[in-house]
């Protein structure tokens, strides 16, 4: 059948297992409703809502179109993660877009996910986010002058560090912070929300007369407005990362998404509306920092608040990706599709640390490098080309395997609308605007050819690499884990 037999044993190659009689090691499902929303929520509210809206103005022309926007790209994250909700009911393992691939497609197509998403895409998105957090945290230490570079890329870099202490120590203490900071960040949306209420009380609503006036028709300019509304709700898909690790998946997930999505779409537009009824389109457009703008218009001395605000949600957002995007590597170790150490789990704080030290690794390098501004600009291409690819399989299992046991789905028009969009995502912005960088993206995802059919395919290992990753293992104190048994 197409649905691939899944696993029953560890790697082969794993160069030690648990003795027999013991129970297998596994991740502790940690994960409840409150940390399920928060995991969504708190990873979806970045940076994003802080810098984009003028990006989406720039894009539309004018405020009404703007805000429609954002609304479209609430619906279509919606509907993203209701998809993925029945899929996660369907195959109840972690590892989000990489799992569903490889058990519908087949193991090719998986590698070339697990390889872009782990040596690129989430890496970069990581020390993007992280470097956001540390422009705005240092930025009081340097009032009048931009932040020197070298100090900047040393907070992202002890950003990441402190993540990776938490996120490897334990998960209830990283999803405990995760709430916690989700809890911080609603609370500074619902200052510029309710600022923005007053001010509107207030009569100024200048910025809605004649709001669709000067609007972009452009399918190009749509489909580059759309990119940078979607970077703000990035983190729909995220609780199916960590499937295995959650209470009850087939109840909650899809409530999680359900309760998470709708609050931070509602959220971003009365944001939105609060930014223009502070400033009129053409301020908000010349403002290099809209919330930060905001600040200084109507909290006056207390416009250090937001600054502060963004340094904690960006925080917030980097722990969520951290979280999950260790997952991924964790998951396609176990698989089969990275160096067994990466599938191993420590085995006193029972979370996936080596692949978390991975991704901290990685992520790092960019900090350092600094080159990877242009890739990370390109994260939606490759983004909506692999939620394209997971639709189309969820597609598939509802017209040729209805009969697979399922506890939610989704009407089938919400999936073609899904697909619809990202396959519009993916090819406007080529036909409109042609840029080199989306060549050498493909070429990077198909580079992983040359790795795939020595190493995945025909399992030419080194035997030096079971020495080293035996040496790892004790150095590490991590043993290979067992698959959840739901």
């Amino acid at each position: 059948s197409t649905m691939r037999k899944r696993k029953t044993t560890d790697s082969p190659h794993s160069s030690t297992d648990l003795s027999e009689g013991k129970e297998k090691l596994r991740l502790k499902q940690e994960v409840g409703l409150i940390s399920g929303v928060s995991l969504i929520a708190g990873t979806m509210i970045g940076s994003g809502i802080f810098m984009s809206p003028e990006w989406v103005l720039h894009h539309m022309g004018s405020p009404a179109s703007s805000l429609l926007i954002w609304a479209a790209c609430g619906l279509l994250a919606m509907f993203g993660a209701l998809s993925y909700a029945e899929l996660g009911t369907i195959i109840k393992e972690s590892g989000g877009e990489y799992i569903y691939i490889l058990r519908i497609f087949g193991s090719f197509p998986a590698f070339l996910f697990a390889y872009t998403s782990v040596i690129l895409v989430r890496p970069a998105g990581l020390a993007a986010v992280c470097l956001s957090f540390a422009e705005y945290a240092v930025a009081p230490f340097y009032p009048g002058c931009s932040s020197p570079q070298v100090v900047v890329k040393c907070t992202a870099a002890a950003c990441i560090l402190l993540l990776t202490i938490i996120n490897c120590l334990n998960v209830r203490l990283a999803t405990s912070i995760m709430n916690i900071f989700t809890a911080a960040k609603l609370l500074a949306l619902l200052v510029i929300v309710v600022g923005g209420l007053v001010l509107l009380a207030k009569g100024q609503t200048q910025s809605f007369q004649n709001a669709f006036q000067n609007t972009t028709a452009g399918i190009g300019a749509v489909g580059v407005a759309f990119y940078q509304g979607l970077w703000s709700y990035d983190g729909w898909n995220n609780l199916n990362y960590v499937t295995e690790e959650l209470k009850k998946p087939e109840v909650t997930l899809p409530r999680a998404v359900m309760i998470a999505i709708p609050l931070v779409t509602c959220l971003y537009l009365l944001v939105n509306v609060s930014y223009l009824a502070a400033m009129t389109p053409s301020e908000l457009l010349s403002s290099g920092a809209v919330a930060v703008t905001w600040g200084d218009k109507v909290l006056g001395s207390w416009a250090w608040l937001i600054s502060l605000s963004v340094a904690l949600s960006t925080f917030g957002s980097a722990n969520g990706t951290f979280f999950s995007g260790g997952r991924v590597c964790y998951i396609a170790a176990r698989e089969g599709h990275m160096p067994d150490i990466l599938s191993m789990a420590h085995v006193r704080c029972l979370t996936p640390s080596p692949a978390l030290l991975f991704t901290s690794a990685v992520s790092l390098v960019m900090i350092i490098s600094g080159s990877f501004t242009s890739i990370v600009n390109f994260f939606s291409f490759i983004a909506w080309l692999f939620y394209g690819m997971t639709i189309s399989g969820l597609l598939y299992l509802k017209i040729k395997k209805p009969e697979l046991p399922r506890s939610y789905k989704v009407p089938i028009i919400i999936p073609i609308i899904v697909l619809m969009a990202a396959v519009y995502l993916v090819l406007a912005p080529i036909i409109d605007q042609p840029q080199i960088e989306i060549l050498y993206i493909v070429l990077f995802i198909f580079s992983g050819i040359i790795l795939y059919f020595p190493l995945v395919r025909f399992k030419c290992h080194p035997r030096f690499l079971q020495r080293v990753t035996l040496h790892l293992q004790l150095f590490l104190e991590v043993a290979p884990t067992a698959r959840d048994a739901n």
